[in-house]
């Protein structure tokens, strides 16, 4: 475009060329500043209450609290079916699962649709992800792929060229992975997708923090020993109860004695590490093991110890995902990227820590439902600011391709959020979410067992139907945050009902999800 520009001022005087250079050069600054570099720094599993910036009772995470101080967190941001790769599919999208095709980890994506990445490359940033994928198909829109197969320890990464090996352990290898891309396309704009496999079970945290909180017991939640009185038959047979359903070896790190397939994947697990690694684990987990086997445990008693080894050993993996958030910022400092790189943090997912006696995900219950969002846009978004409005794992996809200033395709069933980051409220937004989860699980001990079901949520209320169960829920959250009672039978809750009831089925049909 400058060499165009200079032959057409040939033929004028020396002061019209210096206003017009002027004016060239602000326009090229100004288009500049409206590309800025996006990193997506997405967890796996992270609950929201496992964020000392939203107020956890358990662990503290300064990295993330830090990006909180200086960027907008959102304090009701919720996904729309809680598993792996459903969300991942609808982070790229914008679309709830029965629209991108992944309704389950099994299910098979729509790679046809339209996506962020896609649209981020076509405007010309470069782009990459990096870690975990768990769509059906393999990676499109990216530049460049790394995705990360095996255990946490020295993991392989399948690329678009190769498989390549690593040292270490998977947080801290996608993290390095990560920046020395960005240090690559460090002119940009760039778009990376640091995509954690921490803190999904089966918890096996950096050796650099095996001894954290030994010493210390982690509160229990207060309903670790839920009876489940008042929620659907499934709550009671489903399998992700921490007082029997976590595997000996491969959950709780206790000596691999059978030969199960779990504990086949634990001696896998094990037998990844290098001998130092293997040393590390030994002197941590030995000693501590021997002292359980003399207690010999049960009951209640038992509960409570698995607790305390199943959240250690979770909270020890999210403690590495603070650190490479700190690495990652530290970075992007470091090489002055800092003032035109937007940084997000979020999981893919909620997650249950003894909350109503479970681990895991899937339930439409808060604490699956519920996730981190955190936005640091320098320069755009006021530090310290939070949002309160209902936001969605939907509005991901428009959100990325709006803050470059990209329209997302009218077909998007999210809206973005970048108003909200601007510090305006957007007329008419949205006052409810919708979820469905809808996977489908083999009959084994390794299955969860968890029914399917839709709902909605509103500010107050949630109203869940469990349809191969033919069973509802409705709570009313400002009286009962831990949704222990259940209204639908309830005589003075009837209006509210039909309420939600009609408000449910005009999002199943606005969204057009007829499965």
């Amino acid at each position: 475009m400058t060499h165009k520009v200079a032959s057409v001022l040939g033929r004028f005087p020396i002061r019209t060329h210096v206003l017009v250079w002027f004016f060239v050069l602000t326009s090229l600054c100004i288009l500049n500043a409206k590309q800025p570099n996006i990193v997506i720094i997405y967890t796996d599993d992270h609950a929201q209450h496992a964020v000392s910036a939203y107020g956890s009772q358990i662990n503290s995470t300064p990295n993330i609290d830090a990006l909180a101080r200086e960027g907008m967190r959102f304090t009701q941001s919720f996904v729309g079916n809680s598993i792996c790769g459903p969300c991942r599919a609808t982070l790229l999208t914008g679309l709830h699962s029965h629209a991108n095709g992944q309704t389950s980890n099994r299910a098979k994506f729509r790679d046809e649709l339209p996506t962020f990445a896609k649209s981020l490359q076509a405007a010309g940033y470069a782009t990459a992800v990096f870690g975990k994928w768990h769509i059906s198909t393999k990676p499109n829109g990216f530049d460049y792929w790394a995705i990360k197969k095996g255990s946490s320890f020295n993991a392989n990464f399948e690329t678009s060229t190769g498989v390549e090996t690593s040292v270490g352990h998977c947080t801290d290898t996608i993290t390095q992975r990560s920046l020395d891309w960005i240090e690559e396309k460090k002119d940009g704009p760039f778009m990376v997708w640091i995509s954690h496999s921490a803190s999904h079970r089966t918890w096996e945290p950096p050796i650099r923090h095996l001894n954290k909180y030994t010493n210390q017991i982690i509160p229990e939640p207060g309903d670790l020993f839920d009876n489940y009185s008042g929620k659907n038959s499934g709550a009671k047979t489903a399998q992700m109860r921490v007082s029997r359903d976590l595997f000996p070896a491969y959950d709780l790190k206790l000596p691999v004695t059978g030969e199960g397939i779990l504990d086949r994947a634990a001696s896998s697990q094990l037998a990844k590490m290098t001998l130092e690694q293997r040393s590390a684990w030994d002197q941590a987990f030995g000693p501590r093991n021997a002292k359980f086997a003399q207690l010999k445990l049960e009951g209640d008693d038992l509960t409570r110890w698995n607790y305390q080894r199943y959240i250690k050993n979770y909270l020890r993996s999210v403690a590495g995902l603070d650190d490479s958030v700190g690495k990652v910022r530290e970075f992007l400092e470091g090489h002055a990227l800092d003032q035109n790189t937007i940084v997000i943090y979020t999981s893919d997912q909620g997650f249950f820590l003894g909350d109503h006696g479970w681990y895991d995900k899937r339930w439409m219950y808060e604490e699956s439902l519920r996730t981190p969002l955190i936005v640091h846009w320098p320069g755009v978004t006021e530090p310290s600011s939070t949002c309160e409005a209902l936001v969605q794992n939907v509005d991901m996809a428009p959100t990325f391709m709006h803050m470059p200033g990209l329209d997302a395709p009218a077909s998007m069933h999210g809206e973005s959020l970048v108003p909200f980051l601007r510090g305006k409220s957007p007329d008419n937004w949205r006052d409810a979410i919708y979820y469905h989860y809808q996977m489908v699980e083999p009959a084994n001990r390794t299955a969860h067992r968890v029914a399917r079901h839709y709902g909605i949520r509103t500010r107050r209320h949630k109203l869940i139907f469990f349809y191969d169960l033919k069973t509802w829920e409705l709570y009313d959250l400002a009286i009962d945050p831990d949704e222990s009672l259940n209204l639908y039978n309830d005589p003075g809750s009837a209006s509210i009902k039909a309420r939600l009831v009609k408000q449910l089925y005009d999002l199943r049909s606005k969204y057009g999800d007829r499965m």
